[in-house]
């Protein structure tokens, strides 16, 4: 298990199941991200806790990036979410947990990362950018699932960001 402090002062841990329902919480308070159930953060927390990062300040979850390998494609780390309190925004705690992530034991032999996200969400697009920029690669941009596909249509369309390739960065496991 990886625990450190981020630049931030906030520790940045894996997440238990424990923390799923104040990792719902966080994500449903963003007003940004899609809530998904209570259970597919206790399923992140207890199945693909390697590939995700709770950020922690005062025993408080203030952020969590959930992410996973892909099954079709060892080599992409897929981020699902990266949800940050309102309050702990602006202070560059989304960068700091994707960059810990990316240093960890669990994304040994990862060369892209891959995210959707919706055109509207500024911050996103934002923050993935400057991520291939302080790493030093690419950012591709594609369409990756047309708004049509999801119920009720009224979805923004998911936009692929793929980031990479990615030079082997130093593990902190």
């Amino acid at each position: 298990m990886t625990i450190s402090k981020s630049s931030t002062g906030i520790r940045l841990r894996v997440p238990c199941v424990e923390d799923g329902a104040a990792i719902w919480e966080l994500v449903k308070n963003t007003r940004v991200l899609d809530i998904n159930s209570p259970y597919s953060y206790l399923m992140f927390a207890r199945y693909f806790q390697n590939t995700c990062v709770a950020a922690e300040d005062a025993g408080k979850i203030v952020g969590f990036v959930s992410a996973f390998r892909s099954p079709a494609a060892a080599e992409v780390i897929f981020v699902w979410q990266v949800a940050v309190e309102e309050a702990y925004r602006r202070r560059g705690l989304g960068m700091a947990m994707l960059t810990h992530l990316l240093n960890s034991q669990a994304c040994r032999g990862i060369r892209f990362l891959e995210i959707t996200v919706t055109p509207s969400n500024q911050a996103a697009s934002s923050l993935y950018r400057r991520l291939a920029k302080e790493l030093g690669v690419r950012c591709e941009i594609y369409p990756c699932f047309p708004g049509w596909l999801f119920p009720g249509g009224k979805h923004e369309d998911e936009m692929m960001f793929r980031i990479g390739p990615l030079k082997e960065m130093s593990r902190k496991d």
